[in-house]
This record gives structure tokens, sequence and C-alpha cells, in this order.
């Protein structure tokens, strides 16, 4: 049956991806970047192209400098075809921890049934990830002084044999997706696994012998139509990546304006022993606009007094097809 092919090529996924061993960056409005998420997401859009923009501020309560992510891709459909590129800059610390990242994807999508209801998708990602740090800010345990009631003094040896201060790493990424697309349909649901550092690079600034551990999602979910106007989707993410693992729970939900074809957007995700996220935005014509705000619950709360993150997304899908047409999509 076509549900027993789709399940199959998943479990094929997540097997070969299977084996993952420090944890990359992440982004709670996840899937509002479907190109960080799944690079078979590339152009699997009712559009004749996407371009996306999404930032975010972490723990600017409890740091001098806190974690800064900003993000832009932009991927268009070309038929069973889809072409993408992303950029991504992270930076963190008073060390200017900095990586930037810059890749190109590909999918391809084929239908799984007469009719194209049912859908897999394919994606491959490539590119480089450029990682640097000015390690001369900080400071280490071996310059410590007790006197005058303690203090670091940086005119003591550090102790650490740094060889470089940036580095070039490769980037290989991969993913399926499986998605029902029928119009007007009570349900439709979705599910996908993704790799990403499929290559484990060497990343040390050391000249150690450190590999990249592949940082693996799964995530799915299901767009209930409730009615023409209201539609929820309560959706799942986990991640793993070495000794790191993420699960995340959401509910999204959405409201359909009819006189000013307008979608009022909001969601709640629950990322466990984490934080509880908050998210509002809407959808006019060709635009989505999206905000969120991660409350701590982590045992850090109580020094940052559950602040955690502020993020902000945009995206904008040009020559996109008639609304009423797409309006039952999970690719909101």
């Amino acid at each position: 049956s076509v549900m027993k092919k789709i399940f199959n090529y998943i479990i094929i996924g997540m097997v070969v991806m299977s084996s993952s061993k420090a944890q990359d960056f992440h982004l709670s409005l996840y899937d509002a970047a479907p190109l960080f998420l799944n690079p078979a997401m590339t152009g699997v859009i009712d559009a004749k192209f996407r371009i996306h923009a999404q930032y975010r501020n972490q723990w600017n309560s409890v740091a001098y400098k806190p974690y800064n992510t900003a993000l832009i891709s932009a991927d268009m459909p070309k038929g069973k075809w889809g072409f993408g590129i992303q950029i991504i800059e992270m930076r963190a610390g008073i060390g200017n921890y900095n990586v930037f990242q810059g890749m190109l994807s590909a999918s391809y999508t084929v239908p799984l049934d007469k009719k194209k209801f049912h859908h897999l998708s394919f994606g491959l990602q490539g590119g480089v990830t450029q990682k640097s740090v000015e390690y001369k800010l900080y400071s280490f345990d071996s310059q410590y002084t007790p006197t005058n009631g303690g203090s670091f003094d940086t005119g003591l040896p550090t102790n650490e044999k740094f060889t470089r201060q940036s580095q070039i790493l490769p980037q290989l990424n991969a993913g399926i997706l499986y998605f029902f697309s029928k119009q007007q349909a009570r349900l439709n649901p979705f599910l996908g696994v993704s790799g990403f550092n499929l290559t484990q690079p060497k990343e040390t600034f050391f000249d150690q012998a450190n590999k990249l551990p592949m940082r693996i999602y799964g995530h799915g979910g299901v767009r209930i139509n409730i009615s023409e106007l209201l539609f929820v989707i309560p959706k799942v993410l986990v991640m793993s990546q070495g000794t790191a693992f993420e699960q995340t729970y959401s509910l999204d939900a959405g409201y359909y304006f009819k006189n000013d074809k307008f979608f009022l957007l909001a969601g709640f995700t629950y990322r466990a022993v984490d934080a509880s996220i908050v998210y509002a935005g809407f959808r006019k014509d060709n635009y989505i606009f999206k905000v969120g705000y991660d409350f701590n619950t982590s045992s850090l709360k109580t020094a940052s007094k559950t602040r955690g993150a502020f993020e902000i997304s945009f995206t904008y899908l040009a020559g996109k097809k008639n609304l009423k047409e797409i309006r039952n999509c999970p690719r909101l």
C-alpha cells in the first residue's frame, strides 16, 4: 500500500542517518526556515520562489555577549525539482566565536499515487562552514591569581596550544520528506527525517582528532482542517547530536479572515527541560510574519529570570497560486 511504502522509506532514512555523536545551534521557529529543517523541503512550495529571513537573540539576560543567529534563504521549484541557497551566521560569547555557513540545496519530489496526493521528496545540501574565535579575548584557569581578592591576569601564560584562529569545514546534509497534499482534505499529515554534518569533518582549533558529530532531525505532524476558516497543526521535532538530545512538542493554529484574505497565526511549543515558547504572526497575501519568545524553564531559570530568547521570521512567496487553492496545504 501507499502508506506502507511511505513508512518503509522513512525507516530506511532513519537507519542510514542514525549513528550520531557538541550540539549545533537551534531555532524555536524551526519550520519557518525550511532549508534549515530539512533539505527535502527545498522548493516544496506553491509559488514561483520563496525568500526567507530569520533572526534569533538568546541569553541576553545572562550573557555579556548573547548568542545571535541570522539566516537568509531563497528557493524555487522547477518541475519535480527544487533548488535553493541558504546563508547562516551565528555569533556567541566574549571571544566572538563565529560560524558562517553558505550552502546550496536541491530536492526531487515524486508522487506516490495516481491522483498525486501522496508525495515523497528527497533533498541534498552542500557547502562550507567557516568557524573562527578570538581566543586572546578569553581568560583561562591558569591565569587566575588569588591576589587582591582574586582576579584573572591576562599577562600570565594560558597554557593552551591554539594552532589556528579560523577554519573551514565541508558541509553535507540530506533529508527525506513525506506529505499528503490533497486540497480540502480534513487531515494533511507530513513526516520527515534529515541529517546534517554527514561527513563528520574534523573540527579543532588545536589540531586534535575531533570530529563534528552528525545532527539528526525527525519531524512530523498533521494539519487538521477544522473548517474552511480554522486549522490546527500538532507537531513534534526530535533532535539527536552526540550526547545532546532535544524534544519539542508544538501546537500551531491559524484562522482565516475571509473578507480580508488574512491569516492570523499563533502557536505554543514545549522544549523538554529547556523552554516554553509562544509565537504569534500573520499571513497577508504573499507575506508571512512570525515573532516568538522562549521562556526559560531549565535549571538556569533562577539566573535568567525565565528570559530565554527572542526570535523573528519573515517569508515572501512570489507569484503564489490562488489562496483558496492552497488553504488546506500543510506547508503554510
